[in-house]
């Protein structure tokens, strides 16, 4: 085994953790212990940090045109090759939360693969998306430029709970 190969191991099992340690803290919370969740948190930021560095070592963060048209084949390869069978796989066994996850999950792909879309064509014409808003459902994480026109097409949330990034 390489180093590269244990860099893209190893920001693997980081990324993972950053984000079952976000989990965790929100489960926290909602138990009473906002103080482990707050460690839950830190220390979940720190494997982003982990996860970063190893992403830089390994040489993957490009410019943002080559950034861009990498994400858009990752966000294709999961609505058009990764998701589909396992979305039937889940229905198949009848596991009614996997499928559900799974179906949000590849519906929202195709809307991230056409931001993105739309975001090179900006940088590749040598500008920005300018001072955007960006919204996120809460529930399924459909994706919205701007303002949130009613309901999530996707799972239905309403849109005043949609998360705004800044």
């Amino acid at each position: 085994m390489s180093t590269i190969d244990d860099l893209k191991e190893a920001f693997a099992g980081e990324s993972q953790a950053n984000r079952r340690y976000l989990a965790y803290a929100e489960k926290a919370e909602t138990e009473g212990f906002p103080g482990v969740a707050k460690l839950l948190r830190a220390v979940a930021a720190a494997e982003t940090v982990h996860a970063l560095n190893h992403l830089k070592a390994i040489g993957a963060v490009g410019g943002t045109v080559a950034n861009l048209t990498e994400a858009m084949a990752g966000e294709k390869y999961e609505f058009t090759e990764m998701y589909p069978p396992m979305l039937a796989g889940a229905e198949a066994e009848g596991h009614k939360k996997g499928a559900r996850s799974m179906r949000f999950a590849l519906e929202v792909e195709k809307v991230h693969y056409d931001l993105f879309g739309k975001a090179l064509e900006a940088v590749a014409a040598g500008k920005d998306l300018g001072d955007v808003t960006v919204h996120v459902c809460p529930v399924c994480g459909h994706t919205v430029i701007g303002p949130v026109e009613g309901p999530c097409p996707v799972c239905g949330c309403r849109p005043d709970l949609y998360d705004d990034i800044a």
